[in-house]
């Protein structure tokens, strides 16, 4: 029996747990052959200290059977990388299951891979997955067809143990939820805009102001050039 091939996208400025997480429950999938997948071999900041190093690049890597895009500042700039955008394309219609995390989703919809389906993303962008003519969803793991999509950052372990189940059964997956002890008990209920305090949610949302201008304008660009692509190809 071949390997499971799981590949999760590498890129400047992503989120290192949306993508550490799901790698922790991938490696722990019998079968499974993980790799970390970007455009070079050369080392990747994340939006932390921690540099990531690829495993293979695009021209490299073989036919996935799980794609998995992780989110983080750096994906309002993936959105119009054309050689990430082409990469997906490239490997989507043999992939098993077309995935991400957090505002991985974004990208995904960039290359034209969520059109019609419904997906969820992290709470500040959702509503911009109709851009790309997704349908927001704002479940925690959403999952419509082979399109499985996982909420902000942690929600990227729930997704990776709901995708293990999947790929192998129920009690391999609950295995390693035990293995990894996740066993959520968060010390505050403030890890959604419903729950958290509204003085909280109005300081981040500030915060993040000029951050969502700039991802507003990216996804605006992104949208027009799918559109016109998508005419083109009509």
């Amino acid at each position: 029996m071949s390997a499971i091939q799981i590949g999760l996208l590498l890129f400047p400025k992503l989120t290192q747990l949306d993508l550490t997480g799901p790698l922790q429950v991938f490696s722990r999938v019998p079968g499974a052959s993980v790799h970390l997948v970007a455009k070079t071999l050369h080392p990747v900041t994340s939006d932390t200290v921690l540099s990531l190093p690829p495993t293979v690049d695009f021209a490299a890597c073989p036919q996935l059977d799980v794609i998995c895009v992780p989110g983080g500042v750096g994906a309002d700039d993936l959105i119009n990388d054309q050689d990430t955008l082409a990469f997906l394309r490239r490997q989507a219609p043999a992939a098993r299951y077309i995935t991400s995390v957090c505002t991985g989703a974004l990208v995904l919809g960039a290359a034209g891979l969520l059109q019609g389906y419904r997906a969820t993303t992290h709470w500040s962008a959702i509503d911009d997955l109709a851009s790309f003519d997704a349908i927001p969803d704002r479940s925690r793991v959403c999952i419509d067809r082979n399109r499985i999509t996982g909420g902000g950052v942690t929600a990227g372990i729930d997704f990776a143990l709901t995708l293990a189940e999947l790929l192998a059964d129920r009690p391999t997956a609950q295995a390693i939820q035990l293995m990894l002890e996740y066993n959520p008990a968060p010390p505050f209920n403030a890890g959604s805009p419903d729950t958290a305090p509204e003085d909280v949610v109005a300081m981040l949302r500030s915060r993040m102001q000029g951050a969502r201008q700039s991802r507003s304008e990216a996804i605006a660009r992104a949208a027009a050039r799918l559109e016109a692509e998508t005419e083109t190809a009509a």
